[in-house]
């Protein structure tokens, strides 16, 4: 087991964690609490940032350690499928037909979207 790869990997998670803390306060003030930016924003910024690390790393000599740190850690604990799949059931629950379904789709299209758009311009910038 290496302990140095897990710290990094705690590490990232927790300032994920944090990151994503932050983003939904900063989204509820800007935008107030109609509809759940915060999970999407979060989503978003992950998917972009995966995708994105994932392709500009290929051609680097980046460190393990430092991949697992990021990709597992930070970007784990930054985006979270769990939340958004309470808050969609959450709307469900309660009868929020649309938000439910633009949660939904506001989340896998823009997600998938932007982890394609992540990787291509990583993969423009390392070359």
């Amino acid at each position: 087991m290496n302990w140095v790869v897990i710290g990094a990997i705690g590490a990232g998670g927790a300032l994920g964690a944090i990151a994503r803390f932050k983003i939904r306060d900063l989204s509820e003030w800007l935008f107030g609490d109609y509809f759940l930016y915060g999970t999407l924003i979060a989503n978003v910024i992950g998917c972009f940032m995966a995708g994105f690390l994932i392709s500009y790393w290929q051609s680097g000599q980046v460190s393990m350690t430092l991949k697992e740190g990021v990709l597992i850690g930070f970007l784990g604990a930054l985006t979270t499928f769990s939340s958004f799949s309470v808050e969609t059931m959450t709307l469900l629950q309660q009868q929020f037909w649309f938000k439910a379904g633009a949660n939904i789709l506001g989340n896998l299209v823009l997600c998938l979207l932007f982890v394609f758009v992540g990787a291509w311009l990583g993969g423009r910038m390392s070359s």
